[in-house]
């Protein structure tokens, strides 16, 4: 063997750099070996993983029915969600969050508020572009751009001390959807169907229905599982690009069409019991099968044809802009699949401004007059008559509504003179339905709307609040992923309990 010392520094770096390597590669698949053992369940452990002294509560999942319903961790009135995603970030200013100071100081540029912001020079404070008004028994200011909900503000819950990490549209996108700025993890709607399943099982147990004029920024990872299994997922489609694979051919009958459906099931089954136990093999199955019940139940949930009149004009498909017609579409179909029993639904209105031509989001950094108003006509009068039309039907009794965007806006223009930039220090959401205050304001942004000034609400705040109100824990609702219980709200947040009915 050789001696080290009698070798050139060379021949001594060589042998270091062999060694290193070869040490290494022995680490790497000692660690590969573990972490495979560990992800079946064969290390033992000294005592169970815990997060903040919490043992973790992880759903007991069927592999041959992944979508099955699940038990939440306690009672509570919401058995399914609705998510109204608005992206590019709405103006709190300039409609439901009332700020006197701003008309008051309007073209003057007080001390205290930053000369340079996210997307260059500031300039003067701006009063609203819109007028505020008092609405229903409570009174509530808000601005005459959404007529249509502000007859509703009675039902709300408005959280108006939203405050969250980033001022950039993709990141603010995923930290409002998946808690993370960064990509892969998965989404409020999978941390849901993950833990609670679906009651419809002829159904996506979560659907994603996407702006007519297509993805938002952050695109599928909105609505993505990052780590979690496949099947939960959001399914996405809209009214205006239906599924066009989902009817059957006219060349085959019904008769030959089940006839298949029976042999492929009798096939699976067959399949399956040659590796008993194997659940991504039972969960493909499952996948499949829900495909296949897909044919019939997604085309006859799109059909519109049975709406009234009445329904159609309430919404507002005829008589406005083609794209007011597109997302009044998205508002029945959104509707429809809540009756359906489907657990998560997101509807977004707004898409990524690469994706088509003018106006595609409620981004504004010039002429925020000319932006704003053209995405208040097309989401105001489809989402209050969606509303109104859950409340009529009782839906509202089982569903939590939260209507959210990913930052707020500032209460100063930019140096263009037209538009606000992005604010992620105080904006505003609300939330309506099932187990939350009607007719109710939480917390306060200053005297400008510029920060979050009484009970802060952080976006992990948010998201534990929303968890809670489906029943769920947020701190022990986990999932072990690369050494860690991955959670939506990470180590953070607190459930807002002002909120809770």
């Amino acid at each position: 063997m050789t001696n080290p010392e009698t070798l050139s520094p060379q021949g001594r770096y060589l042998l270091n750099r062999r060694g290193f390597l070869g040490t290494a590669g022995l680490s790497t698949a000692g660690l590969t070996l573990a972490s495979m053992l560990d992800a079946d369940g064969l290390l033992a452990e000294d005592k169970p993983r815990t997060v903040g002294g919490k043992a973790p509560i992880r759903p007991t999942i069927d592999p041959n029915n992944p979508y099955g319903s699940r038990k939440a961790h306690f009672d509570v009135p919401a058995k399914q969600v609705l998510v109204i995603y608005l992206p590019g970030a709405v103006s709190h200013v300039d409609t439901w969050d009332y700020k006197p100071a701003l008309t008051k100081l309007h073209g003057q540029k007080p001390p205290g508020l930053p000369a340079v912001t996210f997307e260059g020079p500031s300039g003067n404070i701006a009063k609203p572009f819109w007028d505020f008004q008092p609405h229903g028994e409570t009174g509530k200011m808000v601005s005459s751009l959404l007529p249509n909900l502000a007859k509703q503000v009675d039902d709300f819950c408005f959280i108006h001390s939203m405050s969250t990490d980033t001022s950039a549209h993709p990141q603010g996108e995923n930290f409002m959807n998946t808690g993370f700025t960064m990509e892969g993890f998965p989404s409020f709607g999978s941390w849901v169907t993950y833990a609670l399943g679906t009651e419809a099982q002829e159904l996506p147990a979560f659907v994603a229905i996407n702006d007519p004029r297509g993805l938002a920024r952050s695109g599928k990872n909105n609505f993505g599982n990052g780590f979690l299994a496949a099947a939960f997922q959001g399914t996405d489609f809209n009214a205006k690009n239906p599924p066009n694979n989902l009817h059957r051919p006219t060349g085959i009958t019904e008769r030959a069409d089940s006839g298949t459906v029976d042999l492929l099931k009798r096939l699976n089954a067959r399949h399956l019991k040659k590796y008993p136990g194997d659940a991504n093999l039972a969960g493909r199955i499952a996948s499949y099968e829900l495909a296949g019940r897909m044919q019939t139940s997604v085309p006859e949930v799109m059909d519109l044809s049975g709406e009234t009149a009445a329904t159609l004009k309430s919404y507002g498909v005829e008589g406005g802009t083609e794209l007011r017609g597109h997302y009044a579409r998205n508002c029945i179909l959104a509707r429809r699949l809540i009756e359906k029993g489907v657990r998560v639904v997101q509807l977004f209105n707004g898409s990524d401004p690469s994706g088509g031509n003018g106006v595609t989001n409620w981004d504004s950094h010039a002429n925020i007059l000319k932006t704003h108003s053209m995405q208040a006509e097309i989401m105001d009068q489809p989402t209050a008559a969606l509303l109104a039309d859950m409340k009529q039907r009782g839906l509202l009794e089982h569903t939590l509504v939260i209507w959210a965007s990913e930052f707020g806006r500032m209460p100063f223009l930019q140096s263009n003179g037209t538009g606000r930039d992005h604010n992620p220090g105080a904006f505003t959401c609300f939330l309506t339905g099932a187990g939350v205050k009607h007719g109710f304001s939480y917390g306060e942004s200053d005297e400008f709307g510029f920060k979050a000034a009484v009970d802060k609400t952080t976006v992990y705040d948010f998201n534990a609040t929303l968890l809670h109100l489906m029943g769920l824990d947020h701190e022990r609702l986990t999932f072990y992923h690369n050494g860690l219980e991955r959670r939506l709200t990470n180590v953070h947040g607190h459930v807002v309990k002002d909120v809770l009915a």
